[in-house]
Parts: C-alpha cells; structure tokens; sequence
C-alpha cells in the first residue's frame, strides 16, 4: 500500500488527512495518508526511512521553509517563492537507503485560484498579507503574478512590511484586499484575530483568511459585520491537496 503523508507541529486539527482518505476510498486508490507530528525537522529522515512506501508528503507550519535544506531538488515555482509545501518521494528499488526529494509549492497554485473569482480589478489593485511565514510568501508571489501590490504587515517591524499600529485610516483605504497568511484565529484559538484596525472596513474590502477551522474566523466575522466581502481557505485547501496528488501520481 502506498503511503502519504503531513509534517507539521502541531497537527491536531489538519485538513489533509480526512480529504485524502476520502478522496481515496471514493476513487478505490490503494493507499494510506498519515500525520507525521515532528518536534524537529530534521527527524524527517526517519520519518522517510520507517516509512518504506512514503512516495509524497505535504508540509505545513512551521517547515515550510525548514525543510528546504533536506531537498535533493526544488521546483522553479517554490524556488522562486522560497517555500514548499508538498515533497515528491522517489526510491531506488531495492535500496532502502536511497531516496530523492523534490519540492514543489502547490499553496501558490490553491490561493491564485480560489482568489481570481473574488478580484474586482477596479478595487482590488494593493494587499496587506498578515503574517510574514512560509504560507505568505506563496499569497505574495500570486499577487505579484495578479499585478497587485503588496506589503506584508508584522507585529515585528522589518523590510517591506508595517506593524500593526501603521494601519492608519490611510493604508486602509489604499489597501483594499487583505489576506490573513498567519495562524491566528485557527481552533482552538478561534476567539482571537489579527489586530486591524476593523471599524475602517467598507463594502469595497475583501478578507481573505488561509485558516480554513472554524469556516468563519473572528477575523471574517468581524468583516462581515461591516459589509466586507470574506472567504476562508478551505478551497484553496482543496485546491493545493488535488496539485499536490497529480505531482505525487503522474
């Protein structure tokens, strides 16, 4: 039986493991999907090595970026994006010492995709991300590639990004697409947001949150409450999880 599998810290509430092993009894696929809990990503290793059948992994907080060192080759996307959130696993028959790893980002490919439906060109022309990890660095690369601006926003000030006691009314009113890359808000946790300044969000706005539980964050409550127009992450979730079965299939 072929094995896939999800690194991340913690993994409690992923998405992947219920999409793929329903996606596999529906397509009668012979094959398993496991969480792989790692304190540390060097125990990668080990989990490819024990895991004798591993032909693909996906990869979420916080090694998104970590595991770039562990790879034998990186697509031109996720060089490009300086990420990964999906690894191809391909073995030397007969030699269970030998395996090549290649990644890919297929976040870039789930985030464009869900996001063009929503875009009003006349509006939506510069973003704030929130957050500054491995997830915000696919949202920027889409946008880029959407011609729309952008600048990340961090509770830590740094090159290209604000904090957020610089979202003045202004930026605000500038930046009418904004994409919530960070954590924040995701369950258990889910009566905290990020610190907007919410009041300022009209009707022109578009919230885009990449936390997919619960459906509805704070963070999109909160702009719904005044008029924003809001979407989770749930199917650039699902989007990204049928990229990342076509590069571990073909």
């Amino acid at each position: 039986m072929d094995t896939y599998g999800l690194i991340g810290f913690p993994l409690k509430h992923s998405f992947s493991a219920k999409f793929f092993a329903e996606k596999f009894h529906r397509e009668e696929i012979n094959a398993e999907y496991l969480n792989f809990e790692i304190e540390d990503i060097h125990e990668i290793r080990r989990v490819i090595l024990f895991h004798q059948h591993l032909k693909g992994l996906n990869v979420t907080i916080p090694y998104k970026e970590k595991v770039l060192p562990f790879l034998h080759d990186i697509s031109p996307e996720a060089k490009k994006i300086g990420a990964v959130n999906t690894i191809r696993v391909d073995r030397k028959p007969g030699d269970m010492y030998f395996y090549r790893l290649t990644g890919y980002n297929t976040d870039y490919i789930g985030f464009r995709d869900s996001l063009l439906p929503l875009l009003n060109p006349a509006i939506h022309r510069k973003a704030l991300i929130l957050g500054t990890g491995g997830a915000s660095k696919a949202v920027a690369q889409a946008l880029q590639d959407l011609h729309i601006s952008w600048q990340y926003v961090s509770r830590t000030p740094g090159e290209n990004r604000l904090t957020y006691d610089l979202l003045t009314p202004e930026v605000m009113s500038t930046h009418q697409l904004i994409v919530n890359a960070s954590p924040v808000g995701t369950f258990p946790h889910s009566d905290v947001c990020p610190d907007i300044p919410y009041q300022l969000l009209t009707a022109d706005h578009l919230l885009y949150d990449l936390v997919y539980n619960p459906e509805e964050t704070l963070f999109l409550k909160k702009g719904k409450a005044q008029g924003t127009l809001i979407k989770n992450g749930r199917e650039m979730l699902e989007i990204q999880a049928g990229a990342a079965w076509e590069i571990w299939s073909r």
